[in-house]
């Protein structure tokens, strides 16, 4: 005779819910958005279908119906005129940026918005790279001196917390110190610290014009400053080392290839985690969900409830918004 039967704990979905181990709920989200120059303008990306960049003055409507679905936090990426490109990256600190005068309208609009700038040089950059080039190479350190006055000038502008992208060795602690020697002690850092060299970023290039150059002699890739896809224990050096620094939360990207860093990561820490489900990922449970081939709002629910499962506390996900409706229903 069976004693223990686990079947009994999923008989009715009344049952499951109730001993249910993680929830997901429009709290956890996080929305990128992608903002360019003009008013009333709205552009389609191909390779993500439903994704559109946004005029400044769209952007701050969406993050109004974003907030009025439950989604109070949002990440902030700029399309940058060619023109305003160069290799020091100094339009990313002009405090008459279209950053800085995005992050001003949408806390005037929405104030609740918890609005997180990418700080990283690759959108404002000639050669599409995340960092000032020299001699053909990427230079660590005055990188670093570009990523703190950018964050600087995002704290002005009404910033919460900035999120460097770039994988700069020691640029949390640049980062943090430029702040709090500018009076921005509530300011948060959201450090990615296991970025990875990953194929599922194209779309996301795309949509900012921000893969290196091909014509130029310079690296053809990230591979340099971003991590080995092969590894995990580096992944937890990188994190301790950001932490130390001053990270407050801790970003591990891709997403869905790389729980297992995740579940790591949580193992070792106790700081905030988040992850994010990259334009790669999105775009593909799309064009599946497109053919016929997937359930699109099962897809979308499982796949974030995965992140959860791993430890993640926060998710960046193009998803968001389209969860939180999910989630509403």
């Amino acid at each position: 005779m069976i004693h223990s039967r686990n079947r009994r704990l999923r008989v009715n979905e009344s049952i499951r819910s109730l001993v249910r181990e993680n929830i997901l709920t429009t709290d956890d989200f996080v929305m990128p958005i992608f903002v360019m120059e003009g008013e009333n303008q709205q552009e389609a990306i191909p390779s993500m279908p439903g994704i559109f960049r946004r005029s400044r003055d769209l952007t701050v409507k969406e993050c109004k119906e974003l907030f009025s679905l439950g989604v109070k936090s949002v990440n902030l990426y700029m399309k940058v005129s060619e023109h305003l490109k160069d290799n020091t990256g100094k339009e990313a600190w002009n405090k008459d940026g279209l950053m800085q005068q995005t992050i001003k309208a949408i806390k005037d609009a929405v104030p609740g918005m918890i609005v997180m700038p990418d700080v990283a040089l690759d959108p404002y950059s000639i050669y599409g790279h995340d960092g000032i080039i020299e001699n053909g190479k990427i230079v660590n350190d005055a990188t670093n001196d570009a990523l703190a006055r950018m964050s600087v000038s995002h704290a002005e502008a009404g910033a919460d917390i900035v999120a460097p992208s770039d994988m700069m060795d020691g640029r949390v602690l640049t980062i943090r110190e430029a702040l709090e020697e500018s009076g921005f002690t509530d300011v948060g850092i959201l450090s990615y610290s296991a970025k990875y060299a990953s194929s599922f970023y194209g779309p996301f290039r795309s949509a900012l014009d921000s893969a290196p150059k091909d014509d130029m002699d310079i690296p053809k890739d990230k591979k340099t400053y971003q991590m080995d896809f092969h590894n995990s224990r580096e992944a937890l050096n990188e994190v301790f080392k950001d932490i130390d620094e001053g990270a407050d939360i801790i970003m591990i990207k891709p997403g869905l290839p790389y729980l297992d860093i995740v579940s790591k990561v949580r193992e070792a820490i106790d700081l905030p985690i988040a992850v994010y489900n990259v334009s790669g990922e999105y775009a593909m449970v799309k064009a599946a969900a497109q053919n016929g081939w997937l359930d699109n709002d099962k897809t979308i629910i499982e796949s974030l409830t995965c992140f959860k499962r791993a430890g993640a506390d926060l998710i960046f996900t193009y998803f968001a918004k389209e969860a939180a409706m999910i989630l509403n229903r």
